[in-house]
């Protein structure tokens, strides 16, 4: 029984074996494909996929390329558990705090260390923008480190919130067939049609733009 609209959210299935908690680990089916000894079309589209990324990721981090196994390996798992919450009876686990907060939290706090201990001299430096007043600068110090201190926030909040609205837009539409007259049915399924392939489209998107952000704040700890 939904208690409420937000209630299509709750990640619980009365079966043994959820269908949630297989949606969520579905992409380790997607592993063996990288040591298959013959390529086949999914090891092609995968591998294409990573080259990308890599690609266009690589030059914003030249000097610990490495670090990028981290932002990749987010794309993939946000991506896969975006696609999977658009089928029916499984909930979009990349929609709750809990999941996006458990994924940049850890992210954020392994960038600070990494850059505390090996690069601490710039990261101290961009803390003060180059050209700030000297009355300002204690302000800027303020501000930059206010800044730096909600990220993880500001990250886990961007993908649930973008995740949700989605959602909750795709069930006000379902939730309309019921009372909508007959000879309106066709527009309204148009529009849930297109709703769903958006969707479809803010899957990838948010999954890349949280890799972006993840990737730029490697970045900047990281030079």
């Amino acid at each position: 029984m939904m208690t409420n609209l937000f209630s299509i959210f709750d990640p619980s299935t009365p079966n043994f074996l959820s269908s949630n908690w297989m949606a969520l680990f579905i992409f380790l089916l997607n592993l063996p494909a990288f040591i298959w000894l013959i390529p086949n079309r999914t090891w092609f589209l995968f591998n294409n996929l990573y080259f990308y990324l890599y690609s266009e990721f690589q030059p914003l981090i030249k000097k610990s390329p490495f670090i990028l196994i981290l932002p990749l390996s987010f794309f993939m798992f946000i991506m896969i558990n975006n696609l999977m919450g658009l089928f029916p009876y499984i909930f979009t686990p990349s929609s709750h705090m809990i999941f996006t907060l458990t994924l940049s939290l850890p992210s954020w706090l392994a960038l600070m260390m990494y850059g505390w201990l090996h690069n601490t001299q710039n990261l101290l430096a961009h803390l003060v923008p180059q050209g700030t007043p000297t009355l300002l600068m204690p302000f800027m110090v303020l501000i930059e480190t206010i800044s730096s201190l909600i990220r993880p926030i500001t990250l886990s909040i961007r993908l649930a919130a973008n995740m949700i609205a989605g959602h909750l837009l795709i069930t006000l539409l379902s939730s309309a067939f019921l009372s909508t007259p007959f000879i309106s049915t066709p527009i309204l399924l148009m529009a849930q049609v297109s709703l769903t392939l958006l969707e479809l489209a803010v899957a990838f998107i948010q999954a890349y733009v949280f890799t972006v952000l993840v990737t730029l704040y490697a970045a900047e700890l990281a030079h």
